[in-house]
């Protein structure tokens, strides 16, 4: 399942997102994608009326699709631009929705983070990582990996870079 929080269809992290279902359809993996910008989404409110689960969220939205493929799911790929060191607003959307099927999602996954970002300095990475680390954490998830693309502000900076073969490579090799 991978799920991306840019709100530019074409821009520097779809086309990581591309050259990794490539790579995992070519491996025979079955690739779904639910880009958050482009969905109806609506922020988690913290109402608990879900009881983690025990009820359906209080927002009917595009949330329904996207449950029922994040449980079946054996692997979790976020794939986010890096905005003010953080993941996308749409991504953290979703994830906050996490909170219906948290318990369902808990051990019984692997995750990968791929982000891009226009700076080449490391420390505007470092605190995407720790989150993506909390959530391993929390989640008791596996680590399948990261590609962190520093320093492409543009298509043409990944395009003509390594990481969409680190992209493609860690798609044909997913466990």
């Amino acid at each position: 399942m991978v799920i991306t929080g840019s709100p530019h269809k074409n821009g520097t992290s779809s086309l990581l997102v591309d050259a990794f279902i490539r790579g995992a359809e070519e491996a025979g993996h079955t690739a779904n994608r639910f880009d958050a910008a482009f969905a109806k989404v609506h922020p988690c409110i913290g109402c608990n009326k879900c009881e983690y689960g025990k009820h359906p969220c209080v927002f009917q939205d595009d949330m329904e699709k996207l449950n029922p493929m994040l449980l079946q799911a054996d692997r979790i790929i976020f794939v986010t631009p890096i905005y003010y060191w953080g993941m996308s607003a749409q991504l953290k959307a979703v994830i906050d929705r996490f909170q219906v099927t948290v318990f369902s999602l808990t051990g019984k996954k692997k995750a990968m983070l791929i982000t891009t970002s226009a700076s080449g300095e490391k420390w505007v990475t470092d605190p995407i990582e720790a989150w993506f680390n909390a959530l391993l954490k929390f989640m008791n998830w596996g680590d399948a990996g990261r590609i962190l693309a520093r320093g492409c502000s543009v298509s043409a900076d990944v395009e003509n870079s390594k990481f969409p073969q680190e992209a493609y490579d860690a798609g044909k090799n997913l466990k």
